[in-house]
């Protein structure tokens, strides 16, 4: 695959007819894509925690009640455990980054955490727990069987838009109405 095929800083959305039902209606933020394979995380399911939750869990103190109310989202079924901070750029540097584009953000240590505890962090940002990840050439297998519709992300969607919009609102960045789709797809 060509370096300008990859689709990092691109939405994955589950098409209508979706087998598997862990992506049923999901919306994916591919953070890397490549040869060897892609992560992203789902932009558009809760996990049964609290931010509040996993600051507790780490023994990082807030007063922030609103911060300690913000949901957590489910990132994807691999390593549920594991924590990720999706979030705008910001001028301070953490100690694991990875920039997904000029503006987006995904960080995995604890010293964002700490700031966001403390009001420091950065303006908008989203945890999530967990990832969607495919091996060298899978999800090319999954494009090519109609299983997502791709789209350049938007931070809009990422950050504004209500949970439950988000499938429907990434469909219409590409001018697609989702409630008009069969939920079966083919081959001319």
């Amino acid at each position: 695959m060509d370096a300008d095929r990859f689709l990092a800083n691109h939405f994955l959305i589950a098409v209508p007819g979706m087998s598997d039902p862990s992506f049923s209606k999901a919306v994916t933020l591919l953070c890397q894509h490549n040869e060897d394979g892609a992560m992203g995380l789902m932009i558009n399911r809760l996990s049964d925690f609290t931010l509040g939750d996993i600051l507790n869990q780490m023994n990082i103190k807030t007063e922030d009640a609103d911060l300690s109310a913000t949901p957590v989202l489910a990132g994807g079924p691999v390593q549920p455990e594991r924590g990720f901070v999706l979030h705008t750029e910001t001028e301070q540097t953490w100690d694991s980054s990875f920039q997904i584009s000029p503006h987006l953000w995904l960080t995995t240590s604890r010293d964002i955490l700490i700031a966001m505890a403390e009001g420091k962090g950065p303006a908008q940002a989203v945890v999530a727990l967990g990832y969607a990840g495919w091996t060298a050439g899978q999800l090319e297998d999954e494009l090519q069987d109609d299983a997502w519709l791709t789209v350049p992300a938007a931070a809009q969607i990422v950050f504004d838009t209500d949970l439950d919009q988000r499938w429907t609102a990434a469909a219409r960045l590409i001018g697609i109405d989702l409630s008009l789709l069969t939920s079966y797809s083919g081959h001319a």
